[in-house]
């Protein structure tokens, strides 16, 4: 693998649920797989507790003496119940997040070949992310125009050639074995995804490692397709208790590679590849 590199890890839920031994595993795995950076798709805490996140910024920081780390919040890590649909702002649901992990909850980070844009679809109890669905308070997410636009923004200021990479919480294809979506307007969402210059997403929170492609079906000339790259989680929580899986991202000017890292009960290794071409800009 050459290029750019991407660890790409998610719903790592530090607190009862979480695995030491991969933990530990990966602690030892990431310097040897030397990546370009280490994305971290979200719910890094499972109650956004004070220790929880102090374990996460542990991780975090051991990961950084390797390479530098861009990470966004996740439904676990939004102290939602203390402002349900904002009614005491934005403010109190982040605290402990950005306590421990930093006052930008969409971070931008640039390496040589690609540009990677932290956006916030983890709002809590919010309008935006409300369905019929009971299930869904607090659970669903919603990716505010705002993001979106901050995103098409760094997209649009770097080289044509680099590698354009957003990264977000909620997962934005359906689940294979839940069947469910992420967020509450799946289809609206990825139409916006694809405008907004992105050649790669980088999500997490259905438990189930996917890669799929974004396409535009309303028929018109042009184009473009989005690679995504869904990260399993490092927990006893997987989805139909399959093996947790992360995802080694490769980045080159031909081509967009996706790689499985699936546990096996003592280390992970190589567990399926894809690849995809890289769309040429004008």
């Amino acid at each position: 693998m050459t290029g750019v590199r991407l660890v790409h890890l998610s719903d790592l839920h530090f607190g009862a649920h979480a695995d030491l031994a991969q933990i530990g595993a990966l602690e030892r795995l990431i310097p040897e797989l030397a990546p370009s950076a280490v994305v971290i798709s979200g719910d890094v805490s499972q109650r956004a507790r004070h220790g929880e996140f102090q374990r996460a910024l542990a991780f975090i920081e051991y990961c950084r003496r390797t390479a530098p780390v861009l990470v966004v919040p996740g439904n676990h890590d939004v102290r939602w119940w203390s402002s349900p649909f904002g009614i005491r702002g934005e403010g109190p649901k982040y605290y402990h997040y950005r306590r421990y992990l930093g006052e930008v909850l969409g971070p931008v980070l640039e390496v040589s070949g690609a540009v990677i844009v932290g956006t916030v679809s983890a709002n809590g109890l919010s309008f935006g992310s409300v369905t019929r669905n009971p299930r869904d308070l607090t659970v669903k997410g919603h990716l505010p125009t705002s993001e979106l636009d901050r995103a098409r923004t760094a997209f649009s200021r770097v080289n044509p050639a680099d590698c354009r990479v957003l990264v977000l919480h909620h997962n934005v294809i359906r689940g294979k074995i839940s069947n469910r979506w992420g967020l509450a307007r799946p289809e609206a969402t990825q139409r916006a995804i694809i405008e907004s210059g992105a050649d790669l997403v980088l999500c997490g929170h259905d438990h189930e490692e996917q890669i799929a492609v974004l396409k535009r079906e309303d028929g018109k000339p042009g184009g473009r397709s989005v690679v995504v790259s869904q990260s399993g989680t490092h927990t006893d929580m997987t989805r139909g208790k399959r093996p947790s899986v992360f995802n080694l991202v490769y980045i080159s000017p031909e081509e967009i590679g996706l790689r499985f890292m699936r546990w096996n009960g003592l280390a992970f290794e190589p567990g399926g590849e894809e690849n995809f071409p890289r769309q040429r800009r004008g």
